[in-house]
C-alpha cells in the first residue's frame, strides 16, 4: 500500500473529520508528505470538508 492509499483508508476508517496533523499520527506518514497528499485528494474531491481544517472521506 503506496503513501495515498494509506492517507485515503486512513481517512475510510476515521468516524470523524480529520485534519492532517492527526492524519499523520494515525497514519505514520510524514506531515509534510500528508499535506501534499491530501491536497491532490481535495482536488478530485475524494475528500471534503464538513468544517473548516477538517477533511472526511466523500464516499458519494
Amino acid at each position: 500500500m503506496n503513501d495515498k492509499e494509506k492517507v485515503i483508508q486512513t481517512f475510510k476508517d476515521s468516524d470523524e473529520p480529520l485534519n492532517a496533523t492527526k492524519v499523520s499520527e494515525i497514519s505514520s506518514i510524514e506531515k509534510k508528505e500528508v499535506d501534499k497528499i491530501m491536497k491532490e485528494l481535495k482536488k478530485d474531491e475524494t475528500i471534503i470538508s464538513p468544517k473548516r481544517c477538517y477533511w472526511a472521506f466523500n464516499d458519494k
